[in-house]
């Protein structure tokens, strides 16, 4: 190819790439001014801290903008495509996202109180410490796995609450049983955890898995005989309670497993 040629081609690929930029302003313009911008192409597009509330984005493309702490509170965003969009701290209490495309979202730290969600939608996105979340628009694997996160940073009221809303969508996963229980044994609650021990290894023993069923049983045996106020050196009760603590720390590595989301 020749200088001048590729010069030419150059030139009017710039030249086609304006009236692209043009329309993406105006989209732009248009959706600030009236709120309204329905299957418009704003992919890319800088709102940060943006005024979006009550905002018709339906069916538009949005996928890379960057909308981090921008106000989406009531939004339509039904049909749109959010696909790698930062959403970091937005507020979308009552957005409609039903159908819209959450690839890689960033949703950590929004609030979602009464957004509309299609089930099983957060598996791909980035939600960590979002707010308002109900059990229902969460999968099994994703409410463990916030349980697990909640866990592993010690919050270990929150983990329990996540692992218990695993349980209720899942009933016979052991690992939530067992996980829970490690949570309610680290706030002190003895007998719920030594509960959730003993069910979980009644699971374990009816699918053929014995092995973890004996070691929680003797997870369970071992918190249930420990004083509750140790002297500690190396009386029986040191030991009991050095008992313990070694079958949770067994338990810990199987318990707060990371469940991969369905299809990654």
């Amino acid at each position: 190819m020749t200088v001048r040629r590729w010069i030419a081609l150059s030139a009017a690929a710039l030249l086609a790439a304006v009236p692209a930029a043009r329309a993406g302003d105006e989209a732009l313009i248009r959706l600030l001014e009236k709120r309204r911008c329905v299957r418009c192409n704003l992919a890319d597009a800088d709102l940060v801290h943006a005024d979006l509330r009550d905002a018709d984005l339906q069916g538009s493309q949005l996928q890379r903008a960057n909308l981090s702490q921008a106000r989406l509170d009531g939004a339509r965003l039904n049909g749109a495509d959010l696909g790698f969009t930062s959403l970091l701290g937005a507020s979308l209490r009552g957005a409609d996202l039903r159908g819209a495309r959450l690839e890689g979202t960033d949703l950590r730290q929004a609030d979602l109180s009464g957004a509309l969600l299609d089930p099983g939608a957060l598996s791909r996105t980035h939600w960590q410490q979002a707010r308002g979340l109900s059990a229902g628009a969460l999968s099994y694997g994703e409410l463990h796995n916030a349980g697990v996160d909640a866990a592993q940073a010690g919050r270990h009221p929150e983990a329990e609450r996540w692992f218990s809303d695993a349980i209720a969508r899942q009933p016979d996963a052991a690992i939530s049983w067992v996980a829970r229980g490690i949570s309610r044994n680290e706030q002190g609650n003895v007998r719920l955890a030594v509960a959730d021990f003993n069910y979980a290894a009644s699971l374990y023993r009816a699918r053929g898995e014995e092995s973890e069923a004996t070691t929680l049983e003797q997870a369970s045996r071992a918190l249930a005989n420990a004083p509750k106020s140790p002297k500690g050196g190396n009386g029986a009760g040191g030991q009991l309670v050095g008992g313990a603590v070694a079958a949770i720390r067994m338990l810990a590595p199987l318990a707060l497993k990371v469940l991969m989301p369905l299809g990654l």
